[in-house]
């Protein structure tokens, strides 16, 4: 079943708040298949102040982490136990590539799709858009906490 979740829905499953929630909308998810995201990208994020002050670009390691809370909507909600008072943490990047810049007032749209699930870890391909253009992709790694 394809679903979206509004900002609310996505600070359930997600401990992040401001400044570092990197998630604003799921647009479509298939439960234990694939995700769809946004993040909007604006000038008044706090990082652009030093990254860069005389052309701002969205920092490379920040598209990896809001790849990896889309997906940690998706491995959260793929969960086949109860996630009451769980976390899903970040375990492991692999094959990061970075293929264009982003910036401010750029429309980030990730596309993820698991790849293995076991008990507690879910292996999952990333993609970052803009435009429709490739500008990030990785293999991500998280884990369901205990």
């Amino acid at each position: 079943m394809k679903s979206a979740l509004n900002v609310e829905e996505i600070r359930e499953c997600l401990p992040h708040r401001y400044p570092f929630l990197l998630v604003d909308r799921i647009l479509e998810m298939e439960v234990g298949k694939r995700i769809v995201g946004i993040k909007n990208v604006t000038i008044n994020e706090p990082f652009f102040d030093g990254h860069f002050p005389e052309r701002a670009i969205m920092p490379g390691v920040l598209i990896i982490e809001a790849m990896a809370q889309v997906g940690g909507i998706l491995a959260y909600k793929s969960a086949k136990t109860s996630t009451e008072g769980k976390l899903v943490y970040l375990a492991g990047m692999d094959k990061v590539r970075f293929r264009k810049p982003v910036f401010p007032g750029d429309q980030i749209v990730f596309e993820l799709e698991i790849l293995h699930q076991g008990s507690r870890a879910y292996k999952m391909k990333g993609k970052a858009f803009v435009n429709k253009e490739l500008v990030a992709e990785a293999e991500i790694t998280a884990v369901l906490s205990e």
